[in-house]
């Protein structure tokens, strides 16, 4: 199958120059980057035919050598050539830029081009919610310090109307070979620091880096039944990317802040409610709080410390999807304090009242403590 012309899969004119070169390959880039269309089998493609197409407009002798004798002059040094001498061939081929945009995707891999483009790294926020925003959803405002391009110099590092020169060093590889007897060691080349490249008029506002620090505002939309864990992805909105690579992705991570009456388990949400003995004794109704307001629950007659009851539909609605879970609240039976002389003479006659009948007013006790009975004269010789 034949080619497209490089300059027709960029979308520009064959005497554009790099900064040109650099911002159809940016555009193209971020549209048809694998990760943002994950559904679109295409993508990686036409990707991977960009790319290419960058990695050769972008380098003065591949350039020349296809504008003369078009595919042929530059087969075996582009990444048309993966039968052959193309793959892993000669220092800066496209499988080299190919390994390095698509390493994390296809496994690929190789010597680095250090002029090949890079995507930025992605970054991380932590976003502390309050338990009612998490379950209802809300929009926060967030301050996300990080890279971005540079726009005096739009991400090239030399001040505009300058250009970079190849490294004397290095020849534009990037990397130099000591050799030491019978060893030879590969370093970083002390000249250009892996760039390949000098500036000789670095830009006066990024000094050369090619990106800039910023702090920037950004509206995020949480949606409802989030939970401590849950990660929100805001594509291109993590560091800027290198030599023309897109920007790296912000990941917004939830953390639910410790609430005063409810404690969340997945889509439930537990609670307790504390009940004085007579309503635990003789039944009662009781206000009880959910996240939707009051509600009345009824306690039974008898009921003891520790019973769970279970109110449907009054927890969280799952944020991917399902039912809304329940709200359970356990009842813990809260012994009276500070009482009076008349009242613990009431509670003296009110004991005196039970002596002798333990076992038929208080079943869990009598059985209780006849079980300790039974341990101890079992243990006796």
């Amino acid at each position: 199958m034949s080619k497209r012309d490089y300059y027709e899969v960029l979308g520009i004119e064959r005497g554009a120059d790099q900064k040109e070169i650099k911002k159809a390959y940016r555009r193209l880039a971020q549209k048809y980057h694998p990760d943002r269309n994950p559904d679109d089998d295409t993508a990686a493609e036409k990707f991977r035919e960009i790319s290419e197409a960058y990695e050769v407009l972008t380098d003065e002798e591949k350039r020349s050598a296809y504008d003369q004798f078009g595919h042929a002059g530059v087969d075996g040094q582009a990444g048309g050539g993966f039968g052959g001498g193309g793959f892993g061939g000669g220092a800066g081929g496209f499988s080299d830029i190919f390994g390095d945009v698509f390493g994390d995707i296809f496994g690929g891999g190789g010597r680095r081009n250090p002029n090949a483009p890079q995507r930025g790294s992605d970054l991380r926020y932590n976003l502390e919610l309050d338990l009612e925003d998490a379950v209802a959803g809300t929009t926060v405002d967030i301050r996300v310090p990080r890279h971005i391009e540079c726009e005096h110099c739009d991400g090239d590092g030399a001040e505009p109307g300058s250009t970079k020169e190849t490294c004397p060093t290095c020849h534009g590889q990037g990397q130099v070979r000591m050799q030491q007897g019978f060893f030879a060691v590969q370093q970083t080349c002390p000249t250009c620091h892996g760039a390949g490249q000098t500036i000789k008029v670095p830009c006066r506002k990024c000094h050369g880096e090619g990106r800039v620090r910023e702090t920037r505002t950004l509206s995020v939309k949480i949606p409802a039944g989030v939970d401590t864990g849950d990660r929100i992805r805001l594509n291109n909105e993590g560091e800027a990317g290198l030599n023309g690579g897109p920007p790296g992705d912000l990941y917004v991570q939830a953390a639910i802040k410790p609430h005063p009456i409810f404690e969340r388990d997945g889509r439930h949400l537990q609670c307790e409610v504390p009940i004085n003995f007579i309503d635990a004794t003789l039944g009662g109704e009781l206000e009880v709080p959910t996240l939707d307001g009051r509600v009345k629950l009824k306690i039974p007659p008898e009921t003891q410390t520790g019973k769970m009851f279970r109110l449907k539909g009054k927890g969280v609605k799952p944020v991917r999807g399902g039912p809304p879970g329940d709200l359970l609240c356990k009842v813990v039976l809260e012994t009276p304090v500070n009482l009076s002389e008349e009242q613990k003479d009431l509670l003296r006659k009110f004991q005196d009242s039970l002596d002798g009948s333990n076992s038929h007013h208080s079943p869990k006790k009598t059985s209780f403590f006849d079980g300790v009975k039974k341990f101890f004269e079992d243990m006796k010789p």
